[in-house]
């Protein structure tokens, strides 16, 4: 299993214009042989905003509020590879880069492959 996090600086003022992007790429990815797991954005509930537990106090810090992360998998390389060869020809690809480009709606994003570990 190939799985992808990708992590995204927000431009908070465009928060509806990401959602617009990532629901565009969720369908993409799926309909090319992955599993997305969704995107998730910046919680605005004010307990979490003000919720300052943490499990390990000598360690943890408060993350930055203008963060939003994706994951997807795909069963192998070979399909990756075919959802990155077929992506742009898709209209949904043409939307999303064309929502990015008109918006700015995120400044940033790193792209970083992991393994799951089940129980």
């Amino acid at each position: 299993m190939i799985t992808c996090h990708v992590r995204y600086t927000l431009n908070l003022d465009q928060l509806p214009a990401f959602e617009e992007y990532a629901r565009l790429w969720i369908r993409l990815i799926d309909r090319l042989g992955g599993t997305h797991h969704g995107y998730f954005l910046p919680s605005d509930d004010e307990k979490a905003k003000n919720h300052g537990r943490f499990s390990f106090p000598w360690i943890g810090s408060e993350g930055p509020s203008d963060v939003a992360i994706a994951v997807f998998s795909f069963p192998d390389w070979e399909t990756y590879e075919f959802y990155r060869a077929e992506a742009g020809k898709h209209e949904e690809c043409e939307r999303a880069s064309k929502i990015v480009e008109d918006t700015n709606c995120f400044t940033s994003y790193e792209r970083i492959f992991m393994r799951p570990v089940f129980g």
